[in-house]
């Protein structure tokens, strides 16, 4: 009867074993949408980044405080809050800001966070271990003008095998030194997933 069992079993093992598909990757162009959970991905991350930085360097604060100073503004990117109840690693969204913020050529922007704490770890290895005429100095940081920070928030509306998702990305620039907010900015997107 074991015997039985056992082989029933076995047999049926390798029945369902063999229905899944194999499973096939192919390379695809990096800037390609491809949507398949409906979750927030690359491709949001990149357009609203996009849209969102054009969108804060058309405002007046640039030109004022290059009327002001006679020089471009520094930037640095602050916390991007996820206030979603996705995973989503902001660092994506932040290096996506950077990079359209330098891009442009219209502001500088200095590193935050860890990056800076790693430049400045290596600083101080060169005062022991690097030459006298490649060493770098101490205190010769380029201070940031403004910073940005910001929030991604999202709203759920599911019933049985529909679901929309509303991102609201809100996010701020102030001037470090008045503590002012001088652009604010917000962008929404909403995706409708049918199963």
């Amino acid at each position: 009867m074991k015997k039985i069992v056992l082989l029933g079993s076995l047999s049926a093992f390798l029945v369902f074993s063999n229905c899944h598909p194999a499973r096939k990757v192919e390379r695809i162009d990096p800037n390609q949408v491809t949507d398949i959970s409906g979750r927030w991905n690359d491709t949001d991350s990149r357009l609203v980044a996009d849209e969102m930085i054009k969108d804060v360097l058309q405002r007046p604060w640039r030109s004022n405080f290059e009327v002001i100073h006679k020089k471009r503004p520094t930037v640095i990117i602050g916390h991007i809050k996820n206030k979603t109840s996705e995973h989503i690693d902001a660092t994506t969204f932040i290096k996506n800001m950077e990079k359209s913020f330098i891009n442009t050529g219209t502001v500088s922007v200095v590193q935050s966070g860890d990056e800076r704490n790693e430049i400045r770890d290596e600083r101080s290895d060169q005062q022991t271990f690097a030459s006298e005429e490649t060493r770098k100095k101490w205190a010769k940081e380029k201070g940031a003008d403004f910073m940005m920070n910001g929030v991604i928030l999202s709203i759920v509306d599911e019933y049985k095998n529909q679901k929309a998702i509303k991102y609201q990305i809100n996010l701020e620039l102030t001037d470090l030194e008045t503590n002012e907010k001088v652009w604010i900015g917000e962008k929404e997107i909403k995706k409708f997933i049918k199963n």
